[in-house]
């Protein structure tokens, strides 16, 4: 991806539903806060610029996005008035990028490179992410005609026929840097909510003539997380995806539904897992190495041909056995390495 692109992740949200004193978009998913799966999602696509949007529990989120992502800007948005209203948050720290910004949320772990990638590259000045719902419920509707888009009409100030509309928004957006400049201070909130309504940009870039379009993906993409039990459904999907990756990439499973990953977990082909076994953040396993049973691994390397394990901690705790750990322990310094030739058990 070129350098002509900026990404926008809002993570400003309380997340009441959550019942939780931690910001939503810290809750773990695949051993990674919600908002690490947004900030890797933009890392792919390399842009210029990655700029997060706090509010809530500011001071924590900015902590965490700095060791996710050092290179990452942040901005506060000191109130909650609507995605409009944290999008223009951004404005100074945009002032003279020329090229495309895409907008994404820190509690939607699931959208794919692919469609990020077909989200910069598309041709209109403006592009929203949409999906068919099964159930459309309270989703904002995206009403197209003949010239593509025409606008995105919040289900709260829908009518009964544009609720009958099964097309709905994500909340992902890109369009064209200027022209977000531009928009972005006519925004209004006469609407339902008294919100700066993010999707009203559709309706004004189409008055002065510009284009709007819809790129379409799956609904299992957008996938938001607003309480435990959707944060639960999201780890079990999470774990589905991954675990059918590594098979796909040569690893051997032994007992898939016990095998827990991580987003950032590399294992090498012809590698075995044993049952119930568990990767942390951090964790590189090269080639036909072996994971026996019941092993907890977090911040390690483990070299080709290696066996781990069975019960085996990494890092270790004071009582457990560390003969097949070099190196220094975790967060001093450089990772754990298991070599070849030396077990752990």
């Amino acid at each position: 991806m070129s350098g002509s692109l900026a990404v926008v992740v809002l993570a400003a949200g309380q997340g009441s539903r959550m019942r939780s004193s931690l910001p939503k978009v810290l809750h773990r998913l695949g051993g990674f806060p919600l908002v690490g799966h947004a900030l890797s999602a933009a890392r792919n696509l390399t842009p210029a610029q990655v700029i997060v949007v706090t509010g809530h529990g500011a001071a924590a989120v900015t902590q965490e996005v700095a060791r996710l992502e050092p290179e990452a800007s942040t901005i506060l948005q000191a109130e909650q008035l609507g995605t409009g209203h944290a999008v223009r948050q951004t404005l100074p720290l945009l002032e003279g990028f020329e090229g495309r910004v895409i907008v994404l949320y820190g509690d939607t772990p699931f959208i794919r490179d692919d469609t990020l990638a077909a989200l910069a590259n598309h041709g209109a000045d403006l592009v929203v992410l949409g999906f068919e719902a099964a159930d459309p419920g309270r989703y904002g509707r995206l009403v197209v005609g003949d010239q593509g888009l025409d606008r995105i009409v919040e289900w709260k100030d829908a009518d009964d026929a544009t609720r009958q509309i099964s097309l709905c928004n994500s909340g992902v957006m890109a369009l064209d840097a200027a022209l977000l400049r531009r928009l972005i201070v006519q925004l209004g909130n006469d609407n339902a909510s008294g919100e700066y309504y993010l999707t009203d940009l559709v309706a004004l870039a189409r008055a002065e003539g510009r284009r709007a379009d819809v790129v379409v993906c799956d609904e299992s993409e957008t996938l938001g997380i607003n309480t435990r039990a959707e944060l639960a459904d999201a780890e079990a999907a999470f774990q589905a995806r991954a675990r059918r990756r590594v098979m796909e990439d040569g690893v051997t499973l032994t007992d898939p539904a016990s095998t827990f990953l991580s987003l950032d977990t590399v294992i090498g082909a012809d590698t075995v897992i044993g049952p119930h076994v568990v990767f942390g953040p951090g964790v590189t396993v090269e080639a036909g190495a072996e994971i026996l049973p019941f092993c907890h691994l977090e911040n390690c390397h483990v070299s080709a041909g290696a066996k781990v394990g069975p019960f085996a901690g990494v890092p270790f705790g004071d009582g457990a056995r560390g003969s097949a750990m070099t190196g220094n322990p975790a967060g001093q310094g450089t990772m754990p390495e298991l070599q070849m030739n030396k077990e752990t058990g």
